[in-house]
């Protein structure tokens, strides 16, 4: 087995730029030889910044507080080797919850039929914020059925922001897929 084998395709991992994709890739191997598949991670802060990364656990089972805390233990170890951010930090491990964002192509499609709202980095048909049904994604567009009934894709590295809408259905799914006896 190859290195290549065992790496997640190029749409199923999230998209970071600048501090955030070193963070991504410096903790990816780590998570997965863990078991686990990153889905976000986010610098926020100045004077104490907040490196939140948010996981999901690549057998698909339900996503604990042991793993945030394994997870938070094996990766702190790494930041503070390669050292990203000068001075004091935190770390702040979580799932990514039932209103997930939309950050790997594999979400979009795994969600596709539920509600999503897309936010822009430049905007597309006049407009940087859409709301609709995801329709899935590939590794350059991501798909959404507005509430007029047009369909409408977006580049993927235009998405500024992309989460699943917490409604009634999404709920049922959910639950329906990570029972928690």
């Amino acid at each position: 087995m190859t290195e290549s084998d065992t790496l997640p395709a190029e749409d199923d991992l999230p998209r970071h730029e600048g501090l955030e994709a070193r963070i991504a890739g410096a903790i990816l191997p780590s998570l997965r030889q863990l078991g686990y598949e990153l889905v976000r991670v986010q610098v926020s802060g100045k004077e104490r910044p907040t490196v939140q990364v948010m996981a999901d656990r690549a057998d698909g089972a339900p996503f604990l507080v042991e793993d945030c805390e394994t997870i938070s233990h094996a990766i702190g170890a790494v930041l503070d080797v390669e050292d990203p951010i000068r001075g004091e930090w935190m770390l702040e491990v979580s799932s990514p919850g039932i209103d997930r964002p939309l950050t790997r192509a594999k979400d979009w499609n795994r969600f596709a039929g539920h509600v999503a709202t897309v936010e822009l980095v430049v905007p597309q048909e006049g407009r940087k914020r859409f709301k609709g049904i995801a329709l899935g994604a590939d590794a350059e567009m991501a798909r959404l059925k507005l509430e007029d009934g047009n369909e409408i894709a977006f580049p993927r590295g235009n998405i500024r922001r992309a989460k699943l809408v917490l409604t009634d259905e999404l709920i049922a799914a959910t639950a329906a897929t990570n029972p928690r006896n």
